[in-house]
C-alpha cells in the first residue's frame, strides 16, 4: 500500500498544502492564510499548518488520525536555520508526520523548477527572497528582514511604489500618471489620497494594498512611464540577487538554472520578464532564466516524494496532476481524484 505524504508552500499572502500519495495520485489540495511566524508566532503558524492537514485529511475521505509519512514544509518567513529548527520542533510536537522537513520557500520554487535541485531561485509574490544552492550542496541566502536588510520588492512593494507615486503626481513632487485614475477604483474609493488616509487610519489594512499591484503591471504594460519605472525597479532588484548569489557561490562561470517563481513572476508579466533575461544576459550570460510552470507548491511535494522514496514515475504524474488543477481559492480544500474511474489505492497506516 502506497505511503501518503504532504507538501506545503507556505507564501506572505497564501499557504497551499498537497496530500498526495507515494504513487503519485492527488488526493487534496488546500489553501490557507499566508504563514507570518515573525508576527503570529511560531506555535501558532505550525497550529494552523497542522489545521490546513486535516482539512485535507477530511476531504479526501480518510480518518484522522491516518498516518502521514512524510510532510515537506517550504515556508515564508523562516530564514534563518533556528526558525527551521523551530518550525520542526512544533510540527513534530503536533505530530504532522512521521518525518518532516523545513526549508524556506525560495527552496520549493528550485525544486520545483530545476531538475537536478540546484541553482538560483527567486521568489516575487505579496514580498520577495532568492537562494542558491550549489551542485556540491552549498546555499547562499539573504536575511530577508526588510527595509532593514535592503530588501524591496514583491507585489505589496510594487503596490506601495505606485501609490505612493500616485500621491505624488498629485501633490507637484512627481510626474504625472495614470496610476491617480486606475488605483482608487479598486477600493471604490474617489481619489489615491483617500486610499492613502484609510490605509493610514488602518480601515484598509497594508496587506491589502497587494491587490493594487496588477494594477501597477497593467498601468505599465499600457505605457506609462511612472509605472513602468517601478516594475524595471522590481526587475533591477531581482537580477542584483541573482548576481549577488551567482558571485557568493562561485557560479558566474558555470551555466545555472535561474528559476523565477511567486505571483509577480509567474503571470505573464512581459515588460518584467524582457527586462530580467536582457539585464541577466549582459551580466550573467551563463545563467539560464526561466519562469516557473506550475505552483511552487510541486517543489515541495516533490521533496516530499523523494524523501519518501517515490519513483520518478510517481513524482512526473503528481506534477501533472497539479499543473491540470486549478488552484482552489483560499479557505478552501479542493478534493482531487485524478483517475476517477478507479479508486485510489489506501495508504498504508501502521
Amino acid at each position: 500500500m502506497p505511503d501518503l505524504v504532504v507538501g506545503v508552500d507556505g507564501g506572505n499572502s497564501k499557504t497551499d498544502l498537497v496530500l498526495a500519495d507515494t504513487e503519485g495520485r492527488l488526493l487534496a489540495w488546500a489553501r490557507g492564510e499566508g504563514t507570518r511566524p515573525h508576527t503570529d508566532g511560531m506555535e501558532v503558524t505550525a497550529e494552523r499548518l497542522a489545521h490546513l492537514g486535516r482539512r485535507a485529511l477530511a476531504e479526501s475521505g480518510l480518518a484522522h488520525p491516518t498516518p502521514v509519512a512524510v510532510g515537506a514544509y517550504f515556508l515564508a518567513n523562516v530564514d534563518r536555520r533556528a526558525q527551521e529548527r523551530s518550525a520542526l520542533r512544533q510540527l513534530t510536537r503536533l505530530g504532522v508526520a512521521e518525518r518532516a522537513v523545513v526549508r524556506n520557500d525560495t527552496l520549493a520554487v528550485l525544486r520545483a523548477g530545476a531538475p537536478d535541485g540546484w541553482g538560483v531561485a527567486v521568489v516575487s509574490g505579496a514580498g520577495i527572497n532568492a537562494a542558491a544552492v550549489h551542485p556540491e550542496g552549498r546555499q547562499a541566502r539573504f536575511l530577508s528582514l526588510g527595509d532593514i536588510t535592503g530588501d524591496w520588492g514583491g507585489g505589496l512593494a510594487v503596490a506601495r511604489a505606485g501609490l505612493g507615486a500616485a500621491v505624488r503626481a498629485g501633490d507637484g513632487r512627481g510626474p504625472a500618471t495614470r496610476l491617480r485614475r486606475d488605483l482608487p477604483a479598486h477600493f471604490g474609493l474617489a481619489s489615491v489620497e483617500s486610499v492613502a488616509l484609510a490605509v493610514s487610519s488602518g480601515e484598509i489594512p497594508v496587506p491589502a494594498l497587494h491587490g493594487l499591484a496588477p494594477l501597477v503591471f497593467a498601468t505599465a504594460a499600457s505605457g506609462d512611464a511612472v509605472a513602468r519605472g517601478i516594475v524595471v525597479r522590481l526587475g533591477d532588484e531581482i537580477v542584483a540577487m541573482v548576481i549577488a548569489l551567482l558571485r557568493r557561490l562561485r557560479l558566474l562561470r558555470t551555466p545555472t538554472p535561474v528559476v523565477l517563481g511567486g505571483g509577480t513572476l509567474q503571470n505573464d508579466q512581459v515588460l518584467l520578464r524582457d527586462h530580467i533575461h536582457a539585464r541577466l544576459a549582459a551580466e550573467a550570460p551563463l545563467a539560464r532564466p526561466r519562469v516557473l510552470d506550475v505552483p511552487p507548491v510541486v517543489g515541495a511535494v516533490t521533496e516530499a516524494l523523494l524523501t519518501a522514496g517515490a519513483s520518478a514515475t510517481a513524482r512526473r504524474r503528481l506534477r501533472e496532476a497539479i499543473a491540470d488543477r486549478k488552484p482552489p481559492p483560499p479557505g478552501a480544500v479542493d478534493a482531487c481524484d485524478t483517475e476517477p474511474t478507479q479508486a485510489p489505492a489506501q495508504p498504508r497506516v501502521r
